[in-house]
């Protein structure tokens, strides 16, 4: 079983900034992939961010630019830097890995800013 726990969110002005981690723990063999996706009220879970293992990396347009994803291979952690954060930015952000091509989800975390 693997377990990924995320750490971070909170509230913050508009302009702020704030950094998430995910750390995955359990019978970890191969990870294939470590993103970021987040949820606000009333719309669909979207990408954020991806790194996948072959170190490419995928961002939403709307964060290109004011957010930096990156992992820690020895932690087995993936990491979200989110600065000039927006209004708009606020939603629960969800840790996602695919590990042995298998997809997991961690508990979610809120980010909240406002104006």
């Amino acid at each position: 079983q693997v377990q990924l726990v995320e750490s971070g969110g909170g509230l913050v002005q508009a302009g702020g900034s704030l950094r998430l981690s995910c750390a995955a723990s359990g019978s970890i063999f191969s990870i294939n992939a470590m993103g970021w996706y987040r949820q606000a009220p009333g719309k669909q879970r979207e990408l954020v961010a991806q790194i996948i293992s072959d170190g490419s990396i995928n961002y939403a347009d709307s964060v290109k630019g004011r957010f930096t994803i990156s992992r820690d291979n020895a932690k087995n952690t993936v990491y979200l830097q989110m600065n000039s954060l927006k209004p708009e930015d606020t939603a629960v952000y969800y840790c996602r890995s695919v590990i042995s091509f298998r997809y997991y989800w961690g508990q979610g975390t809120q980010v909240t800013v406002s104006s």
